[in-house]
């Protein structure tokens, strides 16, 4: 019985994870997470992410000014932007949901079903106070110490969310500081990257051809005019006809004039 029971389980497991934009395994992942956020939702939640120090411990809380933000986001101090920005973070309270890969001490396997902050708290005085995970909060600090090595006037020049996005695969797959990297997947993958999910949970879907031409052509442009030393080659790849994913190789000039 506990044998038809484990595989009932198993398939269960199974078809939660098919729903899920992105299970998180390793810091690098969270990076690719957020394909459901909007331009400046991005902007709002590498804000929040700036403030994260390498001592920090899951415990840590977080205090931010909005007009902080407001600021750092080229806005003035109108009750339209208060508003915009207050909507940014329910939204990333309620766009961030995290499955996490767990094994238990007994060897049974399951997933963690949370998200990427325990809680936002917006208090009338313009502060806005939160806190990450205790579970996901490790992945952040190693994201940050790791990979999430930007400046925040580098993110903010960036208008396309497309190319957000890019700029912090870019980052997370090359290890470090926008290096020479590769970065691959299947169809699907690319577009849970870029696209997320819709309301119920399912990742979107676009034709092959669309794809790339309204989101990653339009992002390696952005990023070929921000940095021009770069060289950014696609490669489709195809099980017959059909567009199975893509290769992306970006390479500094630099390093190629060297070889």
């Amino acid at each position: 019985m506990a044998f038809v029971q484990n595989k009932k389980m198993d398939k269960t497991i199974s078809s939660l994870l098919s729903r899920q934009n992105y299970l998180v395994t390793q810091a690098n992942d969270l990076a690719r997470s957020f394909g459901n956020l909007t331009t400046f939702e991005h902007k709002v939640l590498d804000y929040c992410f700036s403030y994260v120090k390498s001592e920090d411990t899951s415990s840590q809380i977080y205090t931010v000014q909005m007009l902080s933000i407001i600021r750092h986001l080229g806005l003035n101090s109108s009750g339209k932007n208060y508003q915009r920005v207050a909507e940014a973070f329910r939204a990333l309270n309620n766009k961030t949901a995290i499955y996490l890969r767990t094994t238990y001490k007994n060897g049974m396997k399951g997933i963690i079903m949370t998200s990427l902050f325990d809680y936002i708290a917006i208090v009338e005085d313009g502060r806005i106070e939160f806190q990450f995970s205790k579970k996901v909060a490790p992945f952040v600090f190693e994201l940050k110490k790791n990979y999430y090595s930007f400046k925040l006037s580098e993110l903010s020049g960036v208008r396309s969310k497309y190319a957000l996005t890019l700029l912090k695969l870019w980052n997370a797959n090359s290890m470090g500081k926008l290096k020479k990297t590769t970065i691959k997947g299947s169809l699907e993958e690319w577009q849970s990257w870029f696209l997320g999910t819709d309301d119920e949970g399912k990742p979107k879907k676009w034709a092959a051809g669309r794809f790339r031409q309204r989101v990653l052509n339009v992002s390696m442009k952005e990023l070929g005019n921000l940095y021009p030393k770069t060289a950014f080659f696609l490669t489709t790849e195809k099980e017959g006809r059909k567009i199975v994913g893509y290769t992306l190789d970006i390479t500094p000039i630099k390093t190629t004039l060297n070889i």
